[in-house]
């Protein structure tokens, strides 16, 4: 946002879709309903205005308000499912993740990076899910997870770059902190076709993911099998996430191409 969209001497955001933006921006997967005060708190706009702005959004369809507490609304759901991230990249890779999720019977999921982190796009829990990993919607590290270093892998060096000068926070005492550790690590992935996380992310819990590629070359995604560490070993599991992988870079590219 330029200097131009804040009010000078508030720091306020002066247009309205910015207001509107600042206040849709305070709401994610662990804050799905605010209620007026959260509201404010988390979009750093004064009262007035969030109460104002959060009216004008519900009369447009943007958020509901049942009783007292503000959710986005129906319709901005219905139009999420237009981007093509959603459309076009998880119907082309959804049989894969389900065939995926038929062998190892643990959790399943596709991401794309999104800045330094990864955009958890969809994943298949079976009927054991595992409530500490991200949700869909949610975001997580590149750095110390399958699925971000299965893409960070195949990215160009400013994207690296841009994970390691955002920090690599240490989430478990096994995560790796050393940027020249992080990069051996990518370096290795492509030879072995699939990125592995052991507890880095979560005590207890390992991933491993492998690249989902576009028509033209460029990585576009990743989908991996995450659960407790004993069940995902990377003899038994990186072959079929890598071949897993491996179709639904076919399929994606094939729907991309004929969509065009």
């Amino acid at each position: 946002m330029s200097p131009s969209d804040r009010d000078s001497q508030s720091g306020e955001p002066s247009g309205s879709l910015e207001r509107a933006a600042a206040i849709l921006d305070a709401f994610d997967v662990a804050h799905r309903e605010l209620g007026l005060a959260e509201l404010v708190r988390r979009s750093g706009l004064p009262r007035s205005t969030v109460h104002r702005t959060a009216a004008r959004m519900i009369e447009l369809g943007w958020l509901d308000k049942p009783g007292d507490r503000y959710r986005i609304s129906t319709g901005l759901f219905k139009l999420s499912g237009l981007v093509p991230v959603r459309h076009e990249l998880r119907e082309a890779v959804l049989p894969f993740l389900q065939d995926l999720y038929a062998a190892a019977r643990v959790t399943v999921q596709l991401g794309v990076l999104d800045g330094t982190r990864v955009l958890v796009v969809d994943k298949i829990t079976g009927h054991r899910p595992m409530p500490m990993l991200d949700q869909v919607g949610g975001v997580i590290p590149a750095h110390c997870s399958g699925l971000g270093r299965a893409m960070l892998a195949f990215s160009e060096t400013s994207t690296v770059d841009a994970v390691i000068a955002a920090g690599l926070e240490r989430r478990t005492p096994r995560t790796i902190t050393s940027p020249t550790a992080l990069r051996r690590e990518l370096a290795a992935i492509p030879d072995r076709g699939w990125a592995y996380d052991r507890e880095e992310g979560i005590v207890g819990i390992s991933c491993i993911a492998a690249p989902i590629f576009s028509a033209g070359g460029g990585v576009a995604a990743a989908l991996s099998v995450t659960g407790p560490s004993a069940a995902v070993r990377p003899d038994r599991i990186g072959p079929a996430v890598r071949m897993a992988a491996a179709a639904a870079t076919r399929a994606y590219s094939t729907r991309r191409w004929e969509s065009h």
